[in-house]
């Protein structure tokens, strides 16, 4: 029983780790991009100079990506990877199994919908 918890909670760190990556092609790429298009050009020049790292990750978007990538691909091997693990034989026990399970394919879902969010900004409308 000990196994098949842990493999969900692989699953699930996986697609928290995703999604946080996936936030990092938003900062990187489409925050710029969208509040220069709503005119707040003069609100994202003080957001660069508090926080100039904005910078760093946005001439730096190819290794942005391609570690988000990473981490999506890991996510999705590890959510692959327990697709079939058995949940415990408890009823209760095995319903949080299932909702942990539908939880990690969803935030893993939003993660993939952000990064390609995220790459329409950096690299067909940049």
């Amino acid at each position: 029983m000990d196994a098949e918890l842990h493999t969900d909670r692989q699953g699930l760190w996986g697609a928290f780790g995703a999604l946080l990556a996936s936030a990092g092609t938003l900062v990187c790429c489409v925050l710029p991009a969208v509040m220069v298009s709503i005119g707040a050009g003069a609100a994202l020049a003080g957001l660069v100079s508090t926080v100039p790292q904005l910078i760093w990750l946005s001439e730096r978007k190819l290794l942005v990506f391609g570690v988000a990538g990473l981490v999506l691909a890991l996510a999705g091997w590890l959510l692959w990877r327990a697709r079939y693990a058995p949940c415990p034989a408890d009823p209760a026990l095995a319903a949080s199994c299932m909702r942990v399970r539908r939880w990690s394919h969803r935030l893993y879902a939003l993660a993939v919908v952000l990064t390609l969010a995220g790459a329409v900004f950096a690299f067909a409308l940049g």
